[in-house]
């Protein structure tokens, strides 16, 4: 794949997945990403196999560290000490963009706001992912996806009208990617400015933002036309061939026939029920609304007497949009999937092999070669000669608590 960001380096001082991914994504398009890491304690993220709250894959991999952090390369560093923040400014003086997830309180006090580090590098492009931004009454508090991102902008709509409680964001880190690809996709247009004009950027995102505007069509309609129902009984849908239906093996279907009187007569005639283009209650895209109940009836009847396979076979003779309902071990194995290398295969040191979902973006119609995440501090000995620290320089460092 042409590595749309190769020569860039990017100095990232950020924590669990979020931010961090943004980093992924740009190591995938050829950046070279260091990613800076306490000397103790690392990643937090690390932890979460050893304190039992994820599981070890085969080999020891710890999938919520390769998730966000393949391909990078880490450092120890002691921030909080003169030396290890020295070798910070020395790497942000060789990089292209900061990027950080650290609060407001935590950057002024390890001196990694905007002017501490383009003190080293005026040219650095600055950029801050945060739970709900900037500024603000609750610039300084911090935030996770599950409650800047799903609780704050996305639950109440997604949650169906007779449930009592809403329904929870769907498996780890679901609005950190969002945020994450979105950053990088910022990142890629700072660096063209910069190239355009000179002009280094600061660069912002919010995971309460990314979920405005994951929900942006219902908060412009809230303001124009007043608060909406969350959501509507699947028998009280406007168009009844916009809706999921249950198969005979219990596998659900996804119509989308927005132009419903274009595909109704080659649906119903294909799925075998051509009597249904005579009912005068369905004739047409008004006379189905107005018996939308029937209608929706008719077709779970209907739905529930052949498999998904048949399903399948029958909807693809047809021109409307539908998908089947596929879960995670679906698309693990589905064709679509593999022919377009939306899947790649990475290996770590110890030999396992782990399938992770690449960044959805291709270039050149091809699909990234991927490496895994690195170790804690991995690379600090190898990051520290190229800024030319001799062995007993760098012993030296070891020794004081400032690197890993």
């Amino acid at each position: 794949m042409t590595k749309i960001a190769e020569g860039i380096r990017v100095l990232e001082v950020a924590m669990w997945t979020y931010v961090p991914v943004a980093g992924t994504v740009l190591a995938e398009w050829g950046a070279d990403v260091i990613k800076v890491e306490h000397p103790e304690t690392g990643d937090p993220q690390r932890g979460l196999v050893t304190s039992g709250m994820v599981p070890s894959g085969p080999g020891g991999i710890n999938h919520m560290i390769e998730l966000p952090n393949r391909g990078k390369r880490s450092i120890g560093l002691d921030l909080s000490t003169d030396d290890g923040h020295r070798v910070l400014l020395e790497l942000a003086a060789t990089a292209d963009v900061f990027l950080t997830n650290f609060t407001p309180p935590a950057r002024a006090k390890l001196r990694i706001e905007v002017d501490d580090i383009r003190a080293a590098n005026p040219n650095i492009i600055y950029v801050r992912g945060s739970g709900v931004g900037q500024r603000g009454p609750e610039r300084e508090r911090g935030a996770y996806d599950a409650s800047a991102f799903w609780a704050r902008s996305v639950a109440q709509l997604a949650t169906p009208a007779d449930r009592d409680f809403p329904v929870v964001q769907p498996g780890p880190a679901y609005g950190d990617l969002i945020g994450g690809m979105t950053i990088a996709g910022g990142i890629v247009g700072a660096l063209f400015h910069r190239e355009r004009t000179g002009e280094a950027t600061v660069v912002d995102n919010s995971l309460l933002h990314t979920g405005m505007w994951a929900t942006g069509a219902s908060i412009l309609g809230t303001h124009l036309f007043g608060p909406q129902p969350f959501s509507s009984p699947r028998d009280q849908v406007p168009n009844p061939v916009v809706n999921t239906y249950k198969t005979a093996d219990g596998r659900f279907v996804t119509l989308v026939f927005l132009q419903s009187d274009r595909y109704w007569a080659e649906f119903v005639t294909n799925a075998g029920r051509p009597d249904l283009l005579d009912d005068p209650r369905f004739v047409d895209a008004a006379a189905r609304y107005q018996h939308r109940v029937e209608c929706v009836g008719e077709l779970d009847k209907l739905f529930a007497s052949k498999s998904l396979a048949e399903w399948t076979e029958i909807l693809n003779r047809g021109e409307g949009i539908w998908s089947p309902v596929l879960g995670p071990d679906d698309l693990l194995a589905d064709e679509q999937v593999a022919a377009n290398g939306y899947l790649r295969d990475v290996t770590v040191a110890s030999g396992a092999t782990y399938k992770v979902v690449s960044a959805p973006l291709q270039f050149d119609e091809e699909p990234p070669e991927i490496t895994p995440a690195p170790d804690h501090g991995e690379h600090t000995d190898e990051l520290l000669t190229e800024l030319g620290y001799d062995t007993d320089a760098q012993l030296a460092l070891k020794l004081s608590g400032a690197v890993l």
